[in-house]
């Protein structure tokens, strides 16, 4: 089936390294290991109306999802810490019961449209035409999957869109004349004016007294509390020492191949390249680079395979074995797990990896990084402890002094809009209110419920906060004190503006159809949630509410 996307004589510069990386941390990661955390023991699956799942079911879905993740985020499962187990086994039976329902309704997707759908995935996620052959060799074998679990998962995805247009037909009935209420809804412009109330104004005016610091400090121990940390032993293969030996591997093709990419990509596909000359060199740093990183990962790998085969296995092994081959070990600092190490250039795997180390487990797998492949060893884990206050007293000082700052503004926020209120309510500008209060009002650039960047104002006001404020007030009133970046700000909205009926025109049978697809979307995400309250009452995810996969899906 992948035969029939187009091929590539070699590959896109600007998918080489992200993919190296990405294979190398999935390989060499102790959470690759998908059924150690994800999976459930046979015999415990449940059913889906009625269909025994096998774990043969689970594991493919599992790898579907995984692959789906990855394709819309960037990141697999393993590697979101915001996720946890029992919100991927939700999303993979929900999974399953969408599998289910392609084979109900009898969508079955051809290898032509699979093939597109895989070519415009690829595009997607990494900005530039791949080809299916690299993504697997380089991102999905290192996992564990290859081009059956890829085929398979681009296959249902299309057949999920099908399904959406299947069962969402009642969404798509909108009429152009409800289309373009909603345009003249969304695209509505505003004129308004904002006064600020920073803290800055008042900084000066905040006394700050020993005994006040001292209770501010006392009310806020966990605030200043130094989290748990840890201290690791590492041997780091340098991405630079295995230079020359990539440079002599590549020698024979090196030219052929920095000439075959820079022709598919030219000088403006190579960030910071002016010249021809400037981007072939880009190009051949970067190949040269990525096989020195491919070499550090063999040698970080046998170094490896010696640690894990000293029994006990105990983190001062790190040091024999380093001794015995001659290379160094260093030591972090101290880091927690949000931050992880200051001084070192690594993912946030390392840090993942670091906190998961104990006595029993006490060293790594190898762990990739940008500028070589790490092995590391538990040093020590120093406990959550709460400073004394002199230790931390000049941020105790300027947490409390802006804390009384940010109440100065909101207070002199709230007394101008009580004051401004009723001078509005008695027939008075706005332009005087500002002027006999002493304010300076800011005109703001026009804005519509579709606006999402407005640069001249984004370092003081939220977008989306700022059309809260103006899509919720009348036009010659002003908005209740909102907190701004840092401060306070009143919106007063001046007037709605004429809508571009010219450009209406034109916009409209564009979004007649972004319209219906969002309605189709809805119908679909409700017939979803009725069939996952049926379909999945015989499963151990019965209690939990389903996610949505539908909107999910809809991203590509």
């Amino acid at each position: 089936m992948f035969g029939t996307i187009r091929k590539h004589q070699t590959w896109l510069w600007a998918v080489i390294i992200t993919l190296t990386v990405i294979s190398f941390v999935v390989y060499f990661s102790p959470y690759s290991r998908m059924n150690a955390g994800y999976g459930r023991q046979s015999g415990g699956l449940g059913s889906i109306n009625g269909q025994k799942v096998t774990e043969q079911m689970y594991r493919d879905a599992l790898k579907e999802w995984d692959l789906h993740t990855f394709m819309h985020s960037g990141h697999w499962l393993d590697q979101d810490k915001k996720r946890n187990n029992q919100e991927t086994e939700q999303q993979v039976y929900q999974w399953m019961l969408i599998i289910q329902k392609l084979e109900q309704y009898g969508i079955h997707v051809s290898d032509a449209d699979t093939a597109e759908m895989a070519r415009q995935m690829l595009l997607q996620a990494f900005g530039r035409e791949a080809s299916p052959q690299m993504f697997i060799q380089r991102a999905l074998v290192p996992r564990g999957y290859g081009a059956a679990d890829l085929e398979r998962y681009v296959r249902h995805f299309v057949g999920l869109n099908e399904l959406i247009k299947t069962v969402g037909v009642s969404g798509s009935l909108v009429t152009p004349q409800e289309a373009q209420q909603v345009y003249e809804r969304e695209h509505q412009e505003l004129a308004t004016k904002a006064v600020f109330f920073p803290t800055t104004n008042h900084l000066a005016s905040v006394v700050a007294t020993p005994d006040q610091i001292s209770a501010f400090y006392s009310n806020r121990l966990a605030v200043y509390a130094i989290p748990e940390r840890v201290v690791v032993d590492y041997v780091k293969f340098n991405v630079t020492n295995f230079l020359p030996q990539a440079q002599t591997e590549l020698s024979t093709n090196l030219n052929e191949a920095v000439e075959s990419t820079y022709q598919q990509m030219g000088t403006n596909g190579v960030p910071g390249a002016k010249t021809p000359e400037e981007a072939k060199a880009k190009i051949r740093e970067q190949l040269v680079r990525r096989q020195a990183l491919m070499n550090a990962a063999g040698k970080a790998k046998e170094f490896y395979q010696t640690l894990s085969s000293m029994e006990p296995p105990r983190a001062e092994n790190l040091r024999i074995v380093a001794s015995s081959n001659g290379v160094p070990v260093s030591v972090t600092a101290p880091f927690d797990a949000q931050e992880g190490p200051k001084d070192l250039e690594v993912p946030a795997e390392f840090s993942k990896v670091a906190f998961s180390l104990s006595p029993d487990e006490p060293f790594s797998q190898p762990i990739a990084a940008p500028d070589g492949i790490y092995v590391i060893a538990l040093n020590k884990r120093l406990p959550r402890e709460i400073p004394p206050l002199e230790e931390v007293r000049a941020r105790v000082v300027a947490d409390y002094k802006h804390g009384q700052a940010m109440s100065l503004a909101r207070q002199a926020a709230a007394s101008f809009y009580q004051t401004g209120t009723n001078a509005l309510a008695q027939g008075k500008s706005f332009t005087n209110i500002t002027a006999e209060a002493n304010v300076k009002p800011v005109e703001l650039p026009p804005f519509s419920l579709t606006t999402q960047r407005l640069p001249e104002v984004e370092d003081k006001i939220n977008v989306t906060q700022l059309k809260q404020a103006g899509f919720s007030t009348p036009p010659g009133k002003m908005s209740q004190p909102l907190q701004a970046n840092d401060g306070f700000f009143v919106l007063y909205v001046k007037e709605k503006l004429p809508l571009d009926q010219a450009k209406m025109q034109a916009d409209l049978p564009g979004f007649v159809n972004t319209v219906r697809r969002g309605r189709q979307q809805e119908a679909f995400d409700e017939w979803l949630r009725r069939e996952s309250e049926h379909g999945l009452r015989d499963t151990p995810i019965f209690q939990r509410p389903p996610p949505n996969l539908g909107s999910a899906a809809s991203k590509s």
